[in-house]
């Protein structure tokens, strides 16, 4: 009788018949160099669903005030990128330049449909924000031509109907509004099966860009539904004020869930989030897209810093290090961005983990609301630079980007 022994139903001879056939088929293979991984159907759809880059130029630019621009994208066949990547209607691209000779990396939303992308298209719109160095940059240097890096499409900001409800109340906030535009025209096109009430909200009527296109495509689709809500001024059909409880429910389905997204400044989402719990609704119904590094700190009451001092940050990246300042106030990403320091990044809320790095030394403060570290970042020592502010002299070590900034 064979020995069986651990081995379950195979004996001892069993395996070694395996090895012997195994040692023959390997012999008898041939020397030829191995194919490509990228040569096979599958990985070839796979790079280009998800490139690793995409090189762009500006095709067009579209001037919403002195402040606003939306800026059409077309691939750019010159350097690589023969067609734009496909992608859900809420996501977001990021978008690497080098300014001063410093690389910056920031994410915006898509603001096209999916299918403009196949027609060669997609766009983003930038809104100049105070003490921005990659807005102000953007707005003030890139003209028709200008070529651009940028990541393949990122985010789950998106309608998946086994998660959502069929109606999405989306909630926008100024440039907010851009991840919504998608998804509306995507709705209108057929591409995405679900209905859209739309709270929009907006100082004046002048500020809310895309609005009379959006409302357009409402009269052409029943399942889009836009509602204007101005806080500076009275205009009749529309809501007053800022978006609150009273105003979602009197819009959103009475008999039915539903589902909220939200997009929008810090301000909008520390304000409405409590209008939202007042209204009951499961946490898998409530949907941010992310701005997390514009949070402050020192608001939190579990801070536990003095976010008047400045530390000391040391950054090893492959075989280098550098030490460099980092105020208490200021995320360790913006003091390796300001120091010229390329770093990686692409959601810069804490939660993709693109820049997930070891804290070696020292103590970090990271805010509850943008932690997105699996447990066993937590218990080992990863943070994520993006939403990490410092509480002493921090010495870490980062990945190299993969963009090539």
């Amino acid at each position: 009788m064979a020995e069986k022994g651990n081995l379950g139903k195979f004996s001892r001879a069993d395996f070694v018949r395996i090895v012997a056939n195994r040692v023959k088929a390997i012999s008898a293979g041939k020397n030829a160099p191995v194919k490509d991984l990228y040569s096979y159907a599958p990985n070839k759809l796979a790079a280009a669903l998800h490139p690793h880059v995409q090189q762009l130029k500006v095709r067009e630019i579209i001037e919403h005030s002195p402040d606003m621009k939306s800026f059409i994208f077309a691939p750019d066949p010159a350097k690589g990128t023969e067609k734009l990547a496909w992608f859900s209607a809420g996501q977001y691209i990021v978008i690497c330049v080098k300014i001063d000779g410093k690389a910056y990396s920031r994410p915006y939303s898509i603001a096209s449909s999916p299918r403009d992308a196949l027609s060669g298209e997609m766009r983003i719109t930038v809104k100049r924000v105070e003490g921005g160095v990659v807005s102000q940059y953007i707005l003030d240097n890139w003209t028709g031509g200008t070529e651009v890096i940028a990541s393949a499409p990122l985010g789950e900001f998106t309608y998946e109907p086994l998660r959502d409800a069929k109606t999405v109340v989306g909630i926008a906030g100024g440039s907010g509004i851009t991840p919504f535009r998608s998804l509306a025209k995507a709705i209108l096109e057929g591409d995405e099966d679900c209905n859209l009430t739309l709270l929009y909200g907006s100082r004046t009527p002048e500020d809310a860009v895309f609005s009379d296109e959006i409302a357009e495509w409402a009269k052409q689709c029943p399942k889009i539904k836009l509602v204007n809500v101005y806080s500076e001024k009275k205009k009749r059909g529309c809501e007053t004020g800022f978006i609150n409880a009273k105003i979602i429910k009197k819009y959103a389905p009475e008999d039915e869930a539903y589902s909220i997204f939200l997009c929008g400044p810090q301000a909008m989402y520390e304000f409405a989030d409590k209008e939202i719990e007042t209204l009951g609704l499961r946490r898998k119904f409530v949907r941010h897209e992310l701005f997390g590094e514009y949070f402050h700190p020192e608001k939190n009451e579990d801070y536990p810093g003095d976010i008047e001092k400045t530390y000391r940050l040391t950054v090893r990246i492959g075989d280098k290090e550098q030490t460099v300042d980092c105020p208490a106030n200021t995320t360790l990403l913006r003091a390796m961005e300001a120091a010229g320091i390329t770093a990686p990044s692409d959601c810069r809320s804490g939660r993709c983990g693109w820049c997930r790095s070891q804290l070696t030394d020292g103590e970090v403060y990271i805010p509850e609301s943008t932690d997105g570290r699996r447990m066993a970042d937590k218990i080992y020592g990863y943070v994520h630079p993006c939403c990490s502010f410092p509480l002493s002299d921090v010495t870490i070590i980062v990945p190299p980007t993969p963009y090539g900034a």
